[in-house]
């Protein structure tokens, strides 16, 4: 390419927008130091490209368009297969991301291999390890891989090829930060490499109906690397987070065009890979300690399962102007307001307190009903007073104190009592206890609630 046809561009990896200069900020969507160099390629660089279709798609009247025969792929796992909503579906684009070292590879191998076990070939592409690292994993955790094609390949015009040529159930990358174009000037990983790759793999599933999952890496923030453009064009987004330290891991839906966003998948890591639990709540209790001062179990709902969570809090008194707040787990913003009523409706000195709340397991208690658990916590910890083994809280705080009812309260109380809990601290509501084992103690203000569990703990 002579020197006259070249220029450069930059282009904001958050919102894709291009400048003739490089700015300091972003100069449509603000953000700071994200505008990349890349050379602007001559004239419609997209018509040169094999995988664009050269015929028409015909124009269909969506009422006249049958599904009837569309079904979703059994990935074989009911973790996986519930946070994507039964199943992958055919000529889907999926994007999982997560902690280097935290299982992807692992996951999506497993993955593949049950899928060669009952479809045609499935093809996995890595671009990071060789075919004699690939077998090396698949025998540390047991997978023979028939039917399962592997390929180590960087070269996306090849691997376009590839998927043509075996027509696989499914295509898996990892990564696509390790794929590229050579026709563009920009190395794997680049802003532009990343998006053409994605646009690529994109117009393939849907041409051929079969699904691909590619994963990325992520950022030190947690969220994936490359052009967010990149999360606009895929159908599914997957986390997939856990301590590495730790054994446990959680399979999160950030965007889903074809179900619930709200689902988990829980996994533990084992010899022979990541292994479905299907009761969360016994994970999140099996290492509770027999003291559960600053310790409260909270039901709450994640998409269509309850799980019982386990919310800790400690608190000391601060040397510090300004007293640290920490929220794992936890909105940061929820705790604050439960401070904040705390201290102005219970009349509670916690101000000049060092507050550090957590969710075990790994787990998260976002929503509202937690509130009353966390108000519990505090206070346990605050008067060092344990709360009862087997009581559980749930119900959302108001501003002036009032405890507010919460929805699905019958399937909260039905996991309790399978978990052999007997009472739970809840607002009053219309809601009866659907096992006889359970025992409800409706309150309707946060200070009935805390006096009724608080002085029946120092019994």
């Amino acid at each position: 390419m002579s020197n006259e046809h070249k220029r450069t561009l930059y282009i904001c990896s958050e919102c894709n927008a291009e400048a003739l200069r490089w700015e300091g900020k972003c100069p449509v969507c603000g953000q700071w130091n994200t505008l990349e160099e890349r050379s602007a390629l001559p004239g419609n660089h997209y018509a040169t490209k094999s995988w664009i279709t050269e015929k028409a798609r015909p124009v269909q009247e969506l009422s006249e368009i049958d599904i009837s025969h569309e079904t979703r792929l059994d990935l074989g796992s009911q973790e996986i297969n519930r946070v994507m909503g039964g199943g992958v579906v055919n000529g889907s684009f999926v994007l999982l991301g997560g902690d280097p070292g935290i299982g992807k590879s692992t996951l999506l191998l497993q993955i593949a291999n049950s899928v060669s076990k009952s479809r045609k070939p499935v093809l996995y592409v890595s671009g990071e390890e060789s075919p004699q690292q690939l077998k090396m994993r698949a025998d540390r955790i047991g997978i023979k891989g028939i039917g399962l094609e592997v390929v180590s390949e960087t070269n996306m015009n090849r691997i376009l090829n590839h998927i043509d040529t075996i027509d696989p159930s499914i295509t898996i990358i990892d990564s696509i930060q390790s794929v590229a174009f050579p026709d563009i000037p920009s190395g794997p990983g680049n802003i532009s490499q990343v998006r053409e790759s994605g646009l690529a793999l994109l117009h393939k599933a849907k041409e051929t109906g079969s699904p691909i999952i590619i994963t990325g890496h992520v950022t030190k923030d947690g969220s994936i690397a490359g052009p967010r453009t990149l999360e606009h064009m895929v159908d599914v987004v997957l986390y997939l987070e856990g301590d590495n330290l730790g054994s446990y891991r959680l399979l999160r839906g950030e965007k889903n065009r074809f179900g619930s966003t709200n689902e988990i998948g829980v996994f533990e890591m084992g010899e022979n890979g990541l292994l479905d639990i299907p009761n969360p709540s016994h994970v999140s209790l099996s290492d509770r300690g027999a003291s559960t001062v600053g310790s409260a179990i909270v039901p709450i709902i994640e998409g269509t399962r309850p799980i019982l969570v386990e919310i800790q809090a400690l608190t000391t008194p601060s040397s510090l102007p300004t007293p640290r707040r920490v929220a794992n787990g936890i909105d940061a913003s929820r705790l604050s307001m439960v401070i904040a009523v705390l201290t102005k409706r219970i009349g509670v000195s916690i101000s000049k307190q060092d507050i550090i709340l957590n969710v075990a397991g790994g787990f998260r208690a976002t929503e509202p009903a937690a509130d009353l658990g966390i108000a519990l916590a505090l206070m346990s910890s605050l008067k060092n007073i344990s709360i009862p083994l087997k009581i559980a809280a749930v119900g959302e705080i108001g501003l002036g104190g009032e405890l507010r009812g919460v929805s699905q309260m019958s399937r909260r109380l039905a996991e309790l009592g399978q978990m052999g809990f007997e009472g739970c601290l809840a607002p009053i509501s219309k809601v009866q206890t659907i096992d006889t084992n359970i025992v409800l103690f409706q309150n309707d203000s946060l200070s009935t609630a805390l006096a009724k569990v608080l002085h029946s703990a120092r019994k």
